[in-house]
């Protein structure tokens, strides 16, 4: 679409991690029966005790903010965000309207060997709605239910500034701010258990434009693919309609996954006014600067650091580090491989290669592995010294991944130690020559691809666990020693 230039702003809704909800002591715990995790405060009943600020959710929505390189507000307060739905059980949200947690941040995507940055308009707390079930499709389902357990667990808002431009650039944005929360521990961003939401707000405008177009906001993305897929699919659409000379009608749409179609809901040309005021039943809270700091204190290293680090400190190519780092667990395991076989690359090249394919073929991720750091540790010691073959190694990689055995374990079970005593090499050599006297002319001949042919019958002989290295060593000096007797002779 060379005649426009798509625009992307992402709003990203994260359930934070914490046992109870935002303003009462009600768990957050994830597939309990419907309505079972309610109370009062979280219904919005008469006569309720007063919402009690989790200290924990604050403190968690503002290691984010400074993780996202924000600025952190200087007090904590919270507003009444007034509206009327089905799934908002008190008539009002209590959320973070005036005073946003956090303003004025970044996030650092990686594209094509090129780092963008992708800005932060605000970050702010809030309480989460209640779940709406719908019979068959949103859009013609003749009644829905309301499970109000989510209702108060504590959210938070992440809005982007217009700054995407492509739905691979809003893939990557939303993976690296996921990537983040999870080394955080502030939220499991499970898009498929609802954790995690996103919804794109996309426009076109001519190239060399600055003025931003009409936008549509799309909803119901709950996937990477979808989030991909349905801001493909709007701007595609969205072309159609200028190029047609028709203007893009400012509204909500609903993304279709399994037609892969977006569809209207709702007019977007009418602002809505929530009349937000100050919640007179929460006082503000001063976010003293020593417990800022001490929160600060709290962030483990993070993606964009860890990423330098595995280059600078490893000497790995950006693209190893980039998948390295893609989650905290894969990271730590790879750093407690290290530990116990300090060959960065070639430790780098056996998780991305044989450890995640593994884990792909299997379907699970890295956390489940039965695999621990030090066992794959130790079986790249071994092939390190040379005492089994990579052809070795990777036949007891199969077995540790299945039992999570030892390698030791494993390699002595079933007599896989490498053949490296040159008497016993020797005598198979030998034997491999006089049984292929064709092969050994057609060497000395010049043709050297027998020596390869050669080598592999000595393996074959050994069921590969002769050492290779120390094979083409005494093979080639005897081979030149034949040769050199033939032509004496």
């Amino acid at each position: 679409m060379p005649e426009f230039e798509t625009v992307i702003g992402l709003e990203v809704h994260v359930e934070l991690l914490t046992q109870t909800k935002l303003f009462c002591g009600c768990s957050t715990a994830f597939g309990a029966e419907p309505n079972t995790q309610v109370c009062p405060v979280c219904l919005g009943l008469p006569g309720g005790t007063l919402p009690r600020l989790n200290k924990t959710a604050a403190e968690y929505t503002i290691k984010a903010a400074l993780a996202l390189n924000c600025k952190v507000t200087s007090h904590l307060s919270f507003d009444r965000k007034n509206y009327f739905y089905a799934d908002l059980p008190k008539g009002f949200q209590i959320s973070q309207f005036f005073y946003p947690m956090g303003t004025n941040g970044y996030v650092e995507i990686h594209r094509n060997g090129e780092t963008k940055k992708i800005g932060i308009r605000q970050l702010h707390l809030e309480e989460d709605t209640g779940k709406l079930s719908h019979f068959g499709d949103i859009m013609s389902s003749p009644f829905s239910r309301v499970d109000f357990n989510r209702a108060g667990v504590p959210l938070m808002e992440i809005v982007s500034d217009p700054d995407i431009r492509s739905a691979e650039e809003a893939r990557l944005y939303l993976q690296k701010l996921r990537t983040i929360l999870c080394y955080l521990g502030i939220s499991d961003c499970k898009m498929e258990e609802g954790s995690m939401r996103c919804d794109a707000n996309i426009s076109l405008r001519p190239v060399g434009s600055s003025e931003l177009g009409k936008k549509t906001e799309l909803k119901n993305m709950n996937s990477f693919r979808s989030v991909f897929r349905g801001i493909e699919y709007e701007v595609e659409r969205q072309c159609t309609v200028l190029l047609s000379g028709d203007s893009v009608i400012p509204e909500t749409r609903h993304w279709d996954e399994a037609k892969g179609v977006t569809r209207a809901m709702r007019s977007k040309f009418v602002s809505a006014d929530y009349r937000c005021f100050p919640d007179p039943n929460i006082p503000p809270l001063p976010a003293a600067e020593a417990w800022v700091a001490s929160i600060k204190t709290s962030i483990p290293e993070l993606p964009d650091a860890k990423y330098s680090r595995f280059i600078e400190e490893y000497g790995l190519p950006p693209y190893d580090a980039e998948v390295l780092t893609g989650s905290k667990e894969l990271a730590e395991f790879y750093d407690g491989v290290l530990a116990f076989y300090n060959e960065p690359k070639a430790a780098s090249n056996w998780i991305m290669s044989e450890l995640l394919g593994h884990l792909n073929a299997a379907g699970i991720g890295i956390s489940e592995t039965k695999i621990k750091p030090e066992a794959l540790g130790k079986l790249l010691q071994l092939v390190g010294k040379g005492e089994i073959s990579g052809k070795i190694a990777k036949s007891v990689f199969e077995e540790m991944f299945a039992t999570g055995e030892d390698p030791a374990v494993i390699i002595g079970k079933k007599g896989l130690t490498q053949i490296s005593d040159e008497d016993t090499l020797t005598k198979i050599i030998n034997a491999v020559l006089a049984a292929n006297p064709q092969s050994l002319k057609d060497y000395h001949s010049g043709k050297k691809k027998a020596l390869g042919f050669l080598v592999g019958q000595i393996m074959k002989e050994t069921k590969g666990q002769a050492n290779p290295q120390l094979v083409n060593e005494m093979l080639q000096k005897k081979l030149k020693k034949l040769k050199s007797y033939t032509t004496e002779a």
